[in-house]
Parts: C-alpha cells; structure tokens; sequence
C-alpha cells in the first residue's frame, strides 16, 4: 500500500482550486474579466461587420467618428469602450445593445497553508 506524501512547503498552494480562485488570490479576477468580456465584444463586432458586408471604413462614417476609434473598438486588448460608443455602433449597425447584471456566487473561503491529511491509496 502506497501512502501520499504530505504537502510541502513550496507546493503549488492553487491546486485543488478553481481558476476563479487563482484569479481572486492574485488580485486580478476582475481585470482577467473585463479583458475577457472586451475580446467578446470585439469579436461580436468582427462577425457582425463581416456577416453585413460592412467596412470599418463605412461603420466609421455611419458612426460619425474616425477609422481610429473603429479600430480602438475593435481592438480586443484595448479595454477602453464606453456605454456610449456601445450604443452608437449598435445603431450603426441596425442592433440593439442589451446588459445584463448578474449575481456572482460565492466560493467557499479555503484555509492557506493547512495540510491535507495523509490519505492512503490502494
């Protein structure tokens, strides 16, 4: 019969956790968020612009705004999009824009630094 050996110190402390978890014990659960829900934006956009057969170049004049700001909006790692030009490239583009809170669940609090148990395998 094998025996586990005991957790070390410099053991991964994330193991067993959730990648939320990860996110929240860094500090950076909500930025890794924002920056996931800008890529899902810019790639809605993308599809969008492709499947209407529109141009960035055309959008921008829809919008009365530069081919810059298009881009800046289409760009997925540029996390500055406002509420406003939001709405405006949805009208723009024939679209209404929709938000949605929701309530994030709580995780379980785990103990830093306690020791599993020694378990044994067979």
């Amino acid at each position: 019969m094998k025996t586990q050996a005991p957790n070390k110190p410099n053991e991964n402390p994330h193991v067993g956790s959730d990648f939320d978890d990860f996110l929240a014990d860094e500090g950076i659960r909500a930025e890794v968020e924002t920056l996931a829900l800008k890529k899902l934006v810019s790639l809605q956009l993308q599809e969008i612009l492709e499947s209407d057969h529109v141009s960035k170049s055309q959008l921008a004049i829809r919008m009365k705004t530069s081919r810059t700001s298009v881009n800046r909006m289409l760009d997925p790692v540029n996390p500055s999009l406002t509420v406003a030009s939001l709405g405006k490239v949805a009208a723009a583009l024939g679209r209404k824009l929709e938000f949605k809170f929701v309530r994030v669940p709580e995780t379980p609090k785990r103990k830093t630094g306690a020791k599993k148990k020694n378990q044994a395998i067979a």
